[in-house]
């Protein structure tokens, strides 16, 4: 009988059924968020499936009333690290929407996931704060946030970036399929 059968003693995925990561970072309204949900959808029409962390989804569930402090935000982006790494060694892929303003946040998770890459999306300053959908960059020009990065705390882009994404000029579309010709590699575990 099928259910007599002896099962092995432990079962480890094999490395290359690890979920890979891709971090998306750069200035509050740069694109991020637009740039990850056309990612998701364009990996899924290629049969690749992946979770969205989205760190203003995630911020509202686990800090409900940020106060953006420095110790918050260590915290907050250890939290996404930690589940990004959970998730790609359970098989899961992952794409991650946060600014993540310090390099120390994204170098922390790519020292937990193996297949790990950091997309650098640029768009100036002044193009996020037009488009500015939470009035983020309205608040700290009225100084009601003095925390906001690029304005009143410093942003400290990638220094090696596996990519770097100019949504100031590109359609998210067009964006998100740079990112997916330069993370092919990546996403089908040839690194």
């Amino acid at each position: 009988m099928a259910g007599d059968q002896q099962l092995p003693e432990r079962l480890t995925p094999p490395a290359d059924r690890r979920g890979f990561t891709i971090w998306l970072t750069g200035l509050p309204a740069s694109g991020k968020t637009s740039l990850a949900r056309e990612l998701q959808r364009l990996l899924a029409q290629r049969g690749v499936h992946a979770v969205l962390l989205d760190s203003d989804e995630l911020r509202g569930a686990l800090t409900p009333q940020p106060r953006y402090t420095a110790a918050e935000r260590d915290w907050f982006y250890g939290v996404i690290g930690y589940l990004a790494a959970w998730l790609a060694r359970s098989g899961v892929n992952v794409l991650i929407a946060a600014t993540a303003q310090r390099r120390a946040y994204r170098d922390q998770a790519r020292a937990q996931i193996a297949r790990f890459a950091e997309v650098e999306v640029c768009c100036p300053l002044a193009i996020c704060q037009q488009r500015d959908p939470k009035g983020i960059y309205a608040q700290a020009q009225a100084g009601q946030a003095q925390h906001v990065p690029g304005v009143g705390d410093p942003y400290e882009p990638p220094l090696h970036p596996e990519a770097t994404i100019d949504t100031g000029s590109m359609s998210p579309t067009a964006a998100a399929r740079s990112v997916l010709a330069q993370m092919w590699a990546l996403i089908e575990g040839d690194t």
